[in-house]
């Protein structure tokens, strides 16, 4: 028995970026079973079980521009122009304004073009067209469609036509060292390096190897409780940072402590440090002292000026940071009720938490926080971490790098961490992200962690993924984009298949590389992406090359920095086949 695709099932698939087939890396032709593509569709919120299914979808989709007034993002490049159709009733006015996000406001133009209106939900709809002008400046911008009887707005972005090398690095190519920064142990570690020793690294690379650059691992969160997912390529969260990489005794209420609680949290330190001598990076034994010992910080007065900072951090980083100070505090609670019982959970783990606390909208979730009253301190752990990952980056630059930290993004977050709890609209699921099978795995890999929805992700303005970057952008001198491909396309495996049973959803690649360029020109920051392991034939770009060698062992380091020169190409390109 067949399991090949109907036509409309294929149509349905083409229009919603979903491959039904590919050529795999000995260059042989794959048609992607029909089991595998209605799994997909499903995970895309489009139903494809049966064929009526297909066909109500179908019909769904090809009218789905005319059933809104404005499409839900607008995304250009600096420089160019754009036709912006705008559906109303048939026979009804609209005027559209731009409201520029410098706080100038524009009308837009009509174009002259009959469109020949559309039936919908047994009304006409027509379409009006209307001129996005050239030369609007970068930015995040608002398109109001003004109706008689009510407005319509949505997001307009204005990306970078490229993003450039700085003049100085393209006629001398950058050179830096590479490490992984929990393994940077100075004799005032607490078991694991932190973001002084980044400083005390980049600082000691640019003065003895006149380093440009130190680029490190993600340094996303993991969970607030043990056990502390080692792996920094399956954070709980890729938007907020780890408290693991604060240093305690560098955060200024330290000098308002008691001498009680100053001994306290020597003892701390103390214990912490003989960690140093491990040949293994505990972590959770690292955590479970710096965890203490900050929950004692935390409790010291803060002067007004330092108050006010905190308030403005959590201001400014607004329902995002609240959600995940949530998912923390009620992850470690949780986690000290099953310790209290005797078992090992339940913990940070979202698929053991009760139903009516699986969405952080809820009230249920409204209620809890409340009881805990905890979100503040994870609040102020991030404000922390966030302080003092700046201060490193500073030191780097002042040391005389030219770039500074080069931050490291990973593809993806842990299917049951706080970005799957409070990010679940934007993230499918039933599907994980991996790679077909290629020369290195030739059964594929899954690698456990739910993707964009790349239609979710338009009807949020990209919203999610702007903030993502924003952060780790702020304090970076530049950023590789681990997997860069996956900004174009990615390997989606449904739930409970082989890693090599998946296929590619394509993903609007001008939107995410635009929105990454306009937000790394606003960091002044380069963008690398990698492209090693399985590729694609199409699409990838990547700014550098890289060749490594061994360095001197610094900092009290157990592992040894790599060298890295960075060699801009005129010409980015991709030719190898995924």
């Amino acid at each position: 028995m067949t399991d090949a695709p109907s036509s409309a099932l294929i149509e349905l698939a083409r229009l919603c970026g979903v491959a039904t087939e590919y050529w795999d890396w000995q260059g042989r032709h794959v048609d992607v079973p029909s089991s595998t593509i209605r799994s997909v569709l499903t995970a895309l919120g489009q139903p494809a079980s049966t064929e009526p299914e297909v066909q109500s979808a179908l019909a769904r989709l090809r009218d789905r521009d005319w059933r809104r007034t404005l499409p839900p993002v607008v995304v250009m490049k600096a420089g160019e122009s754009r036709e912006l159709r705008v559906h109303v009733p048939h026979g009804a006015g609209v005027s559209v304004t731009l409201y520029r996000e410098d706080g100038v406001r524009e009308q837009l133009s009509q174009v002259e073009r009959w469109v020949e209106p559309r039936m919908i939900d047994g009304a006409q709809v027509g379409e009006a067209t209307f001129t996005l002008p050239s030369g609007l400046p970068l930015g995040w911008h608002r398109i109001e469609a003004r109706l008689v009887d009510h407005t319509v707005d949505t997001t307009l972005v204005v990306t970078p036509d490229r993003l450039t090398v700085p003049d100085s690095i393209r006629q001398r190519p950058a050179s830096g060292i590479m490490t992984q920064l929990y393994a940077v142990r100075s004799r005032r570690s607490w078991g694991m390096g932190d973001f002084a020793d980044l400083a005390d690294l980049g600082a000691w690379a640019a003065a003895d190897l006149g380093a440009d650059f130190v680029l490190v691992n993600p340094v996303h969160a993991a969970e607030p409780v043990a056990p502390v997912e080692p792996s920094p390529y399956l954070p709980t969260t890729r938007r907020f940072i780890s408290p693991l990489y604060i240093r305690v005794e560098d955060i200024p209420e330290v000098g308002y402590m008691s001498a009680q609680e100053r001994q306290l949290l020597q003892w701390h330190a103390d214990d912490a440090r003989r960690l140093n001598d491990d040949d293994v990076i505990d972590r959770d034994a690292s955590w479970e002292h710096k965890d203490a010992a900050l929950r004692i910080v935390y409790r010291q007065p803060r002067p007004p000026r330092r108050e006010r900072a905190l308030d403005a951090f959590i201001e400014r980083e607004g329902q995002g940071l609240l959600d995940f100070a949530t998912w923390c505090a009620i992850a470690a609670d949780r986690h000290s009720a099953g310790s209290a019982e005797g078992e090992d959970g339940p913990d940070a783990d979202v698929a053991d938490w009760p139903q009516e606390l699986r969405d952080p909208a809820g009230r249920a979730v409204a209620a809890k926080r409340e009881e805990l009253g905890d979100e503040i301190r994870y609040c102020w752990l991030q404000w922390i971490a966030d302080d003092q990952l700046a201060a490193a980056q500073r030191a780097c630059r002042e040391a005389g790098m030219r770039i500074g930290v080069m931050h490291d993004l990973a593809v993806g977050v842990h299917p049951t961490g706080a970005d799957a709890w409070a990010l679940r609209d934007a993230l499918a699921r039933d599907v994980t992200v991996g790679a077909p099978a290629d020369q290195y795995n030739q059964l594929g890999q899954d690698w456990s962690q739910p993707p964009w929805r790349p239609d979710s992700l338009a009807e949020a303005g990209y919203a999610p993924y702007r903030d993502m970057l924003r952060t780790v952008l702020r304090s970076a001198g530049a950023l590789r984009v681990d997997h860069i491909i996956g900004l174009f396309r990615l390997w989606w495996i449904p739930a409970g298949a082989k890693p090599f049973e998946g296929t590619y959803v394509r993903y609007d690649h001008d939107a995410l590389i635009g929105i990454l360029a306009l937000e790394a020109h606003r960091a002044g920051a380069l963008v690398i992406g990698e492209d090693l392991g399985t590729r694609s034939s199409r699409g990838c770009a990547t700014t550098s090359r890289t060749a490594a060698s061994s360095a001197p062992r610094s900092c009290g380091s157990r592992r040894t920095p790599t060298v890295v020169r960075c060699v801009p190409r005129p010409t980015a390109r991709c030719a190898s086949r995924r």
